[in-house]
């Protein structure tokens, strides 16, 4: 459903790194908590201003205005695959949007520069005439200051589910201590190379390591998946339920939001997982010279599409071919 949101909106995405559901649902207000507030350029108005903006060209139709709200780096994420600004800009000439409605504004600022904007949206458009799930969405989108000038760098949607998260798997491999190796280095080693600082919470994720995986995090991070929204605790504590021994990641794309911020996104699988793709992505920021994942974002792949019925066949065709025509076929019975 990438035809939408994605050209909707300019949206970012951070990473508390996995899809984890967790109890602290709701929690994710206080994450700007620790975040620098007071050197911050874009208020928590302007962000949410310029957000609906970019709703309100797209309900006009006026897709130059969009595109003039969009960084030449933006990176849209949707449960189809991952797009830039140029195919972004093409798509959205087949989405029409005749209503929006928000709730739950937050604006999480990163730095001077830079902010992520949660809400939830519901949506009365069409794609392609085809009338789009209503939703609601759980979105996210970033805003960078370039030159003086606020653009909208990325975006990614997931639609909101509810229900209970699944039960723990038997073979979820048993939690290591926060004094082993992987551990004591989560601080240490991570950079500004987005992709290598991923990589490493994943092998956190898939030998168990869990307070390993908790050290990458930063204190006010702040994690979206189809089940809510989630704090540090509330990711923390929901990794535990999966077991992520099996986890792959493809499809490496990265966009820099400044020299203290970049965005990875990317696939990734889980064998019988259900479902078994998801596209992820995570905001890494460079925190008194320690980087940490600030923002993440989990989205379903979407299934495949089903396959067209075949065409109905004539009346002609369907009939059974007269009697003569089967005996004339027929060698003629002998006694």
């Amino acid at each position: 459903m990438k035809k939408i949101f994605a050209l909707v909106s300019c949206l970012v995405v951070a990473a508390a790194c996995t899809t984890v559901p967790s109890t602290n649902n709701g929690n994710a207000s206080n994450a700007n908590s620790t975040a620098e507030k007071s050197t911050v350029s874009l208020s928590e108005a302007d962000a949410t201003a310029r957000e609906k903006g970019v709703w309100d060209a797209l309900k006009k139709k006026d897709y130059d205005a969009f595109s003039n709200m969009l960084a030449a780096e933006y990176i849209e994420v949707e449960d189809d695959g991952v797009y830039d600004k140029a195919a972004t800009n093409t798509t959205i000439k087949d989405f029409a949007v005749s209503d929006a409605t928000f709730s739950d504004w937050k604006v999480l600022p990163i730095n001077k520069d830079a902010v992520i904007v949660t809400y939830n949206l519901s949506l009365n458009a069409t794609y392609k005439g085809i009338t789009v799930p209503p939703g609601p969405y759980h979105v996210a989108s970033g805003w960078v200051n370039r030159d003086g000038k606020w653009l909208g760098i990325y975006y990614q949607e997931t639609l909101a589910k509810s229900g209970p998260p699944p039960p723990q798997p038997a073979s979820s491999p048993a939690a290591k201590s926060a004094a082993t190796p992987a551990a004591k280095t989560a601080e240490a080693t991570t950079g500004p190379d987005p992709v290598a600082n991923e990589k490493m919470v994943w092998d956190a994720l898939k030998s168990g390591n869990y307070d390993g995986f908790a050290a990458f995090l930063a204190p006010d991070a702040v994690e979206i998946e189809p089940d809510g929204v989630y704090d540090k605790a509330g990711t923390a504590k929901g990794v535990s339920m999966f077991d992520f021994s099996k986890a792959t990641q493809s499809d490496w794309k990265t966009a820099k939001f400044d020299n203290d911020a970049s965005l990875v996104t990317y696939l990734l699988t889980i064998p019988g997982a259900k479902p078994d793709k998801e596209r992820h992505s995570t905001v890494w920021v460079n925190r008194g010279g320690k980087w940490m994942a600030f923002f993440h974002q989990g989205t379903p792949v979407a299934p495949p599409a089903a396959p067209a019925p075949p065409p109905a066949a004539s009346p002609a065709a369907k009939a059974p071919a007269k009697p003569e025509a089967k005996r004339s076929a027929k060698p003629a019975a002998t006694k």
